[in-house]
């Protein structure tokens, strides 16, 4: 007995004594210990210890300070959805908070992972309404991925982790951690472990062998296969593994708003993007196929239009990592719940090697009528005034279709998705789900934070740009040199565009009267300069594009300029108008 307790002295002797800090130094340590660098964010009150004991950690974590809280998730957003890894977001209580709903929400949808910490109030006044007080997990708790409130010290550590794993496992998300303002001043003795894994949650489920087999035969059979990219295809990863599936199989592609740049869109074969706004082909021939394999997307409203009519005629496979996006909007025939990359690289060997010519040639007899009817003129206009779509058309050929773009929301991010040719994966930062007008800005910032040596171009409406323009200021305080492409049509361009089509050109409350953007971002130091003439418009691109550092260029485009094709707000896909 005595021999066991003096080894155990002996242990307790060659342990290595925990270090005792605070909770707020506490936090900065698990960032590191997560592979964290930069961070998002505004100081306030209730996160004050946080940000006293971050002045200690600026040589290992860079903090960018936005100007509104609203921008850092946005900015979070970008810099994830260029990198892979988690946006980081600071914020204090209350009003701090509650500003990071929106890019929160967006988040969740989109499937980003972010985690946002924010201050909270001293335990002992929760309930109290005291100055500041939200209940932010309330707020929060329908567009998180998961959320939680510390209140003591010691499960700091276990919480941030799970947080991370959260966020970036499975479908990604964002999270919430709120930490009481007592909790970041109490002292502790710090240690940290990963999280590997969560009881009850799995992430990564795995595909079965029989639907597996049974999808194989549906695609080795069909005579007009037909493949839907999503999102998911570039958060796992997967795009070696999907172009060598798509090239084995010969199958068309077309692609989601969140799938651009998963696949190229000079590969011989991909047909074009999907949706309201997408291309004639890919929207008719999804009522003519016989196999269709979705892989990583949601079947959205927006790309299914009247789902009574929505490819009735296909046996539907479904490749997706939520199972609760399987058969929520469209039935399918075979369901493989499983990420993309796996699911992938198991069915790859079961494909027999087809070509599917004849097929393919339908699509390319589409693109002939859209492009008569729409995409040339479109690119090539007879009008003086610019169109979104030849501005566009231009930054993808002079960056060669390898920027980072970024792109608000409206009439200028449907005209993106259209006319801009991705080549390279992790290159399209948009809001699609939510639609958040207003994103694009410091999503750009985010992106260029994330990817520094890559050309970032955002494209921006007039509308989208004021609400989210006090970003400048970061851009300045930060020199990060992303570029900046305002399309202005003096309107909220998408609105009005409906008003147009469907009520009876009744522009109620849609024109705008513009402030001097040039003078805006010279107020803010950032270079800048204003074009409307077609003569001068590529020379003041090249000059944006070749400038060290922020820049913006105002393109003055035709006021009253539709997007075309477009599925009419719950008209079947095959109902697409061309004009």
């Amino acid at each position: 007995m005595q021999v066991l307790q003096e080894k155990k002295t002996e242990a307790k002797r060659t342990e290595p004594q925990k270090e005792i800090m605070t909770g707020a130094e506490a936090v900065l340590r698990c960032l590191l210990e997560e592979g964290v660098d930069t961070i998002f964010g505004y100081p306030g009150g209730a996160i004050m210890p946080i940000y006293d004991a971050l002045y200690g950690y600026r040589d290992r974590l860079r903090h960018i300070l936005v100007r509104h809280e609203q921008g850092a998730t946005h900015a979070a957003q970008g810099y994830a959805r260029v990198t892979g890894k988690p946006g980081v977001v600071f914020a204090t209580s209350g009003p701090g908070a509650t500003n990071l709903i929106t890019g929160i929400a967006d988040a969740q949808i989109d499937s980003t992972p972010l985690v946002c910490i924010t201050g909270q109030v001293a335990q002992h006044l929760l309930g109290t309404d005291a100055f500041q007080e939200t209940d932010v997990l309330g707020i929060s708790m329908p567009v998180t991925k998961w959320n939680y409130q510390v209140t003591d010290v010691t499960e700091l550590p276990e919480v941030m982790a799970k947080a991370f794993f959260i966020a970036r496992n499975g479908r990604p998300g964002p999270v919430l951690i709120d930490i009481t303002k007592d909790v970041q001043f109490a002292k502790f003795p710090f240690s940290y472990k990963k999280c590997d894994r969560i009881r009850s949650y799995a992430p990564y489920p795995k595909p079965t062998s029989h639907s597996l087999e049974e999808a194989a035969e549906l695609i080795n059979a069909a005579k007009k296969p037909y493949i839907l990219a999503g999102h998911g295809i570039s958060i796992s990863g997967a795009q070696h593994e999907f172009r060598a599936f798509v090239e084995k199989t010969g199958i068309p592609v077309a692609s989601t708003l969140l799938g651009l740049s998963a696949f190229p869109c000079d590969h011989p074969l991909y047909v074009g993007y999907l949706g309201m706004h997408g291309n004639y082909g890919p929207n008719v021939k999804t009522n003519e196929c016989d196999v269709l394999i979705a892989v990583g997307m949601r079947f959205d409203d927006r790309v299914t239009g009247d789902l009574k009519t929505y490819a009735r005629q296909a046996k539907v496979i479904h490749i997706e990592i939520d199972p609760s996006e399987i058969d929520k909007n469209v039935k399918t025939a075979v369901a493989i719940n499983a990420d993309a990359k796996e699911a992938l690289n198991a069915l790859l060997p079961l494909v027999k090697e087809r070509r599917h010519e004849a097929w393919l040639n339908e699509f390319k007899a589409c693109d002939q009528i859209e492009h008569e009817k729409v995409i040339e003129k479109a690119i090539n206009p007879v009008t003086p005034e610019l169109k979104m779509s030849e501005v566009v058309h231009l930054i993808s050929e002079m960056t060669g279709g390898e920027a980072i773009v970024v792109t608000d929301v409206g009439q200028h991010q449907m005209a993106t998705s259209r006319y801009y040719k991705y080549k390279v994966p992790y290159s399209n930062v948009t809001s699609g789900g939510l639609g958040t007008m207003g994103f694009a800005l410091p999503a750009a910032m985010g992106a260029k934070i994330g990817q520094p040596g890559r050309q970032v171009v955002a494209i921006i409406g007039d509308g989208g740009f004021q609400m989210t323009l006090q970003e400048l200021g970061t851009i300045f305080q930060f020199e990060i040199g992303c570029k900046i492409v305002i399309l202005n049509n003096s309107f909220l361009g998408m609105v009005r565009q409906w008003q147009q089509l469907f009520h009876e050109k009744r522009y109620s409350c849609t024109e705008m009267t513009n402030p001097n953007f040039v003078a805006i971002a010279k107020g803010f130091n950032i270079e800048a300069s204003k074009v409307s003439e077609r003569d001068h418009i590529k020379a003041a691109l090249q000059t944006m594009l070749d400038h060290q550092g922020p820049y913006l260029l105002e393109v003055v485009v035709e006021k009253e300029e539709n997007v075309f094709p477009m599925v009419p707000s719950g008209a079947s896909v095959a109902n697409i108008r061309l004009e």
